[in-house]
């Protein structure tokens, strides 16, 4: 055959017999191709019927990883699905840093590492000289709190009041800690509370570095002792103590950091928010949030 569009018809023809879809040439009708009928289809063959589309898509949102139909992802049963919707209704704040410092030697000469009661490193505390704060204080402030609290709350150091009572938080700022731990169904004597440092700095100033060091040891033998389920760091200097950042306050906060694997919760120091009320809406949050991780 040498007419070329013969040879075009008779290629088409084979393509439709074999279910291809017919092409429409422009100078005459297409071999076997019937007006209205369906492409693909053999002449007087019945057309299916044609599932809506709306029938096949599903409702909900689809989980990623799921099949459209399953809105459950794949990895979880229909019997845990409830549980695991309200895990994630909890709404926790992300993780954070995390400061794991290295625990002293139990074999060591240490009398520190060898307390081994809060009664112990409180005795130990007392006679501390090891930094400057000791030459003007009036009693140490070593905290005081039940040896098994599920909370501790860590603040900075002794003010006035504490210094002449030998007790953490009994000023103004102590009375506000009290009611806002109250505030959470947690009476204060069922809380241990204590301070990066244990005696008051001059003038009630922010502690130095070495004086801080110096201390750093009794707090974390303190910890290591309660094992509470969470700690709450009130106040720049404590946050940035317990985990060895100099972020922000600020920055630290809404997060879950771990000190040596236990909850770390951030939020402001009573005294500042005698200072400033409008930060206690966001500590009222972020006491909440430690309140939850002792349940």
């Amino acid at each position: 055959m040498s007419d070329g569009r013969a040879l075009a018809r008779e290629f088409l023809e084979q393509q439709r017999l074999l279910g291809g879809d017919p092409v429409i040439l422009t100078d005459g009708p297409t071999p076997g191709f019937t007006p209205g009928a369906t492409p693909g289809l053999r002449p007087g063959s019945v057309t299916p019927p044609v599932t809506p589309v709306a029938a096949s898509v599903p409702t909900g949102p689809l989980t990623p990883g799921a099949s459209p139909g399953n809105t459950q992802s794949p990895r979880t049963s229909p019997g845990k699905s409830k549980a695991s919707g309200a895990k994630e209704s909890s709404d926790l704040p992300p993780s954070g840093l995390s400061y794991d410092p290295p625990g002293g030697d139990l074999f060591s000469a240490d009398p520190l590492q060898q307390a081994a009661s809060l009664e112990a490193v409180a005795a130990l505390v007392s006679t501390c000289t090891k930094c400057r704060l000791c030459e003007a204080r009036g009693r140490t402030v070593p905290g005081e709190g039940p040896g098994d609290a599920r909370l501790v709350v860590v603040g900075e150091g002794p003010g006035r009041v504490e210094d002449e009572t030998g007790r953490p938080f009994v000023g103004q700022a102590g009375e506000l800690l009290t009611k806002i731990l109250a505030a959470i169904d947690l009476p204060r004597e069922r809380v241990f509370i204590c301070n990066v440092v244990k005696c008051r700095p001059p003038e009630n100033r922010v502690p130095q570095y070495d004086e801080i060091a110096a201390c750093l040891p009794y707090l974390f033998r303190q910890i290591d002792l309660v094992k509470p389920r969470a700690i709450l760091a009130m106040g720049g200097t404590a946050a940035q103590t317990l985990l060895n950042t100099k972020q922000s306050l600020g920055a630290l906060r809404n997060q879950i950091h771990r000190f040596r694997g236990v909850p770390v919760i951030v939020t402001y120091h009573p005294a500042a928010l005698l200072r400033n009320p409008n930060w206690k809406k966001p500590t009222w949050d972020d006491v909440r949030i430690a309140r939850r991780l002792l349940d």
